[in-house]
This record gives C-alpha cells, sequence and structure tokens, in this order.
C-alpha cells in the first residue's frame, strides 16, 4: 500500500518576536518567492503535483507567500491561501505540545510507564520469534515502556505497515488509523500484540502517538478534539485547524492524489480516503488533523517563540526547549532506522514526536543548527529553525511514496539561499 511507505514531523530564546509572530504579511521578499517557486514549480508543470501552498517566515513576519496550481485537478478549483490540507502525521508534533502542556502541569514524567495511564498495555511481551509452524513467540520484556520511550518511537510498537509477524499482528488486530473504533477497543487489540523489540533498543516509526493522544484524554478528562481546541487552537487563532471538515468549508477542502501510476489519480479507497465529513470516533494524535499553511505557521512560530506567541502561552520555555532537544541515546542514531526520506543519522536526531537537527553538515540539510521538523503522509511539511529565526510550511495532497517530488529538501535548499549564513546554506 502507498501510504505504508509513508514518510506518513535547542531553543531557549526569542522572547522579542512573540508580538510580530502571527503570521503577519511584514516586508516580503520577492526574491525568496522567486526562489520558492523556481524550486516548486516545475512539479507542478512536470504533473507530480497538482499544487501547492507555502509560507516563509523570518523574524516573525510572513516574507513569502506562494501558491501555485489546482486544489482539484477536474473542476480546476485553484489552491488559495486558506486551502485546507489533510496533514496526517504534521497531527504528530501538535499531539507532542499536547501532551507537554500536561508535562507542564505535573500530570506526567518521562520515566512513567506508559501504563500507569494505559492499564491496558501493562505487562506486555516482547516478539521472540516463531516456531516451526510460524506462530509467533514472545517472552517477558526486559522493561516495559516509558512515556519517554513513547514520545521518541522507542518504546517497542510498530505501525504495521511492514512485512514482519508482528506488523501482520497489527494488520490483524488495530486499524492503521484508529478514527473509527473506540479508544478501549483499540486498546484491547493493541495488548494482543507484542512489543516488536525491547523497549529502548530501536527506534521504529509507530502508533505511540495515537496512545499519546488517548493519554491526553486520560490525563485531562477531555476529548482529544476539545483539549486542542481550548489549549492550543483557540489561543493561536487557528481557525481551520480539526479533526474534520465542516460543511462551511467544504470547497476549500483540496482532493488527495495519489502518483505511483504515473499520474495524478484521486484517492477513493484505503485507510486514507476518509472524507473528513464526520467527528471521528477516536481521534488520531498520531494523523488525524486537517490544517492550512497558515494556521500551522502559527503553531509553528509558537515553537520558535519558546512556546508562546501574541501574549499568549502555550508551552513553558523549558518543556518547548524538550520537545527541540534530541532524546535518542547514541546507539541509535546510526543511519539504520527510520521512515521514508526521514533518516535517523548522525546529526539529524530526534526529539519529541519531531526530528531535530543537532548539526546540519553531518545531517547534509539546508536548515540552522537547532531546527524541529515533521511532515505528512499527504505531502505536507514544515520545519522551524531558531539559528535563522525561520518558520517555513509547505502543504501539497499527494500521498508520498518513493520516486515522488522531494519538495522538502528543494524548498530548503531554496529557503537557505535568500536567508541561511554562508556556513549554514
Amino acid at each position: 500500500m502507498i501510504m505504508r511507505n509513508l514518510s506518513c514531523l535547542v531553543l531557549s530564546f526569542f522572547a522579542l518576536m512573540a508580538s510580530n509572530a502571527e503570521a503577519k504579511p511584514g516586508a516580503s521578499s520577492p526574491a525568496a518567492e522567486k526562489n520558492v517557486a523556481a524550486a516548486l514549480d516545475p512539479f507542478v508543470t512536470d504533473q507530480k503535483l497538482a499544487g501547492y501552498v507555502t509560507v516563509l517566515m523570518k523574524d516573525g513576519k510572513r516574507v513569502a507567500t506562494n501558491v501555485h496550481g489546482y486544489a482539484d485537478i477536474e473542476t480546476r478549483r485553484p489552491m488559495t491561501k486558506d486551502t485546507i490540507f489533510r496533514i496526517y502525521s504534521m497531527t504528530k508534533p501538535v499531539t507532542g505540545v499536547a501532551l507537554m502542556i500536561l508535562y507542564d502541569q505535573g500530570k506526567w514524567k518521562f520515566s512513567d510507564p506508559i501504563s500507569k495511564f494505559l492499564p491496558e498495555l501493562a505487562n506486555l511481551k516482547v516478539y521472540r520469534g516463531v516456531d516451526a509452524a510460524g506462530n509467533l513467540i514472545s517472552g517477558p520484556a526486559a522493561s516495559q515502556p516509558t512515556m519517554g520511550q513513547l514520545v521518541t518511537h522507542t518504546a517497542g510498537f510498530l505501525y504495521g505497515f511492514g512485512p514482519t509477524p508482528v506488523d501482520r499482528e497489527y494488520q490483524k488486530h488495530v486499524p492503521l488509523i484508529p478514527t473509527a473504533v473506540k479508544a478501549s477497543d483499540y486498546l484491547a487489540g493493541l495488548a494482543k500484540i507484542p512489543l516488536a523489540y525491547e523497549p529502548g533498543t530501536q527506534w521504529q516509526y509507530s502508533i505511540a502517538m495515537d496512545l499519546e493522544g488517548i493519554i491526553v484524554e486520560r490525563l485531562s478528562g477531555k476529548s482529544l478534539q476539545a483539549f486542542m481546541k481550548t489549549e492550543i487552537f483557540d489561543p493561536l487563532k487557528m481557525v481551520d485547524t480539526d479533526f474534520l471538515v465542516p460543511p462551511s468549508k467544504r470547497d476549500r477542502f483540496a482532493t488527495l492524489y495519489d502518483g505511483q501510476s504515473g499520474k495524478l489519480t484521486d484517492v477513493t479507497s484505503g485507510p486514507f480516503a476518509d472524507t473528513y465529513a464526520a467527528k471521528p470516533v477516536t481521534a488520531s494524535g498520531g494523523g488525524g488533523l486537517v490544517s492550512t499553511v497558515n494556521d500551522y505557521a502559527r503553531f509553528a512560530s509558537m515553537l520558535l517563540n519558546g512556546g508562546s506567541l501574541n501574549g499568549r502561552r502555550i508551552l513553558s520555555k523549558r518543556a518547548t526547549k524538550t520537545i527541540m532537544t534530541n532524546h535518542l541515546s547514541p546507539a541509535l542514531i546510526t543511519g539504520g532506522f527510520g521512515i521514508g526520506i526521514q533518516q535517523i543519522r548522525p546529526g539529524y536526531e530526534y526529539g519529541v514526536n519531531g526530528v531535530v537537527v543537532t548539526d546540519p553538515a553531518k545531517a547534509g540539510v539546508a536548515m540552522g543548527k537547532g531546527s524541529y521538523l515533521w511532515d505528512g503522509a499527504g505531502g505536507t511539511w514544515f520545519w522551524v529553525d531558531p539559528t535563522n529565526k525561520i518558520v517555513f510550511v509547505g502543504m501539497i495532497q499527494r500521498l508520498a511514496a518513493e520516486g515522488g517530488p522531494n519538495v522538502q529538501d528543494a524548498s530548503q535548499r531554496a529557503v537557505a539561499s535568500n536567508f541561511a549564513r554562508p556556513e549554514l546554506r
């Protein structure tokens, strides 16, 4: 399945930017817009993308907005600045912030076992192989997964889109995206599956952030949708970010495409064909949100500003720094782990629910030290660059697949050519 190859994501400063950071027009940069267009327009011209929308912010002000192509090819409905996109795994950093709000409130610690909040997952076993008949063998885990391991994809879980025996158990017992099942049923299914590895010994992309969403609900006493609205979306004026698209906004919702057949075709079946017309049974903390570039730029600007935006504090500076700091041990930063183009390696490491660039030169990326980023299965991507005081958000709607256009690298190099210090380009 296409998405089963999906790509589907250190700060202490810049309070001075808070008063201007709300994606305001500021002083535009025609050169920046031209460079972004030169990098991304060819993908539309070559029909690899239907269209795209991007926002670039520098020093808290919007300096470039690029809009090109179609939100729907058949009707020739154009992309607009307020087009709504499925952001899939770009939900993960938002869920990380929701969880860290509760961390600020003292409701959990990184050392806590996840079973403290999800007792259904107590005493999980670990995969040990298969017997002669092909049956799964499992045994007691050396240790149970912790919250710190959950937020770094090192807890032992998978997503279930791989070829291993444990992946097949996921396919048998839990949906890839849990929007149509109750959280209790989802956890009951997950409890039947052994951990794929001893917690802390590997980095494997996983359902961890869906579990985080359930934990947020249990710790806050609110649905994930309600908690994010009151604690994140409303304070940041993220007016189009939600787990559904209401009737009044359907005309702004981009069509999702698949390009693996050599041409762009509508996605009408499979786990990513959700129309987002109804409230989900379980809001997916790992991939359930829709948003716009302007909304997400506000969210990213809050991270750049150390947890606040326009006088509204969402997170403490300490919690924000924690999100944007690497938490992986050196043993896991070897180049042996990753998903899609997000390959964990020296200089390209992992914080809370997203990559942290600790050394741009080692990582081979055109972003500053301390940059925090992630992407989504529908092609959306963003990064926050504290070294160069940059926020960039890009959105397309083409399912990520091997051989697709690398919009992330193209946009990063286009932005660096304008604003990065020469040694960081």
